[in-house]
């Protein structure tokens, strides 16, 4: 029973991201245009789309094992907060920017007309390097399980106590 609620908490922490991280692209898409164009964009770039959302999920799920130290005690987290961060940030920016150039009539009364075109044309450059740091947010993650899980192996073998 342990064991199971010790998998349940990071999967549900991850699946709560990826319904974040969709949450905050159809919310954004639907207010820029309409809730139909968001669903036909995602369609569109559903190619990255998918990938983003669900590798953003098993990152936070990863992040929440190493966080909480639910399978190993872990001694250093390294920048997998910052990983995590920096992915989720940089991909809900660019799954929205696609849409950015929608709002341009409003956009130039706060000066953001730059910002808005420069997003919308560089958006799938933006969404592969949200993808990127997601992944190597996940390879950082998985490194240290491994490392620290070899280590307590170790420790067990030669007959002394995990931290």
């Amino acid at each position: 029973m342990q064991a199971l609620k010790k998998l349940l908490f990071p999967a549900a922490a991850g699946l709560i991201a990826m319904i974040a991280l969709s949450g905050i692209y159809f919310g954004i898409v639907s207010l820029a245009e309409s809730p139909e164009h968001a669903l036909e964009l995602f369609w569109e770039d559903r190619w990255i789309v998918i990938p983003i959302i669900i590798g953003f999920g098993i990152q936070v799920g990863l992040y929440v094992v190493l966080k909480k130290r639910l399978f190993i005690p872990v001694s250093d987290l390294g920048p997998s907060g910052a990983l995590t961060g920096a992915g989720g940030g940089v991909s809900a920016t660019a799954m929205v920017a696609c849409c950015a150039h929608h709002v341009t009539d409003v956009l130039p009364l706060i000066g953001l007309t730059a910002a808005a075109t420069f997003l919308a044309e560089y958006r799938l450059a933006f969404m592969l390097i949200g993808l990127g740091t997601t992944v190597l947010g996940i390879l950082v993650m998985l490194t240290v399980l491994f490392r620290e899980r070899r280590r307590a192996i170790q420790l067990m073998a030669s007959g002394m106590e995990t931290v």
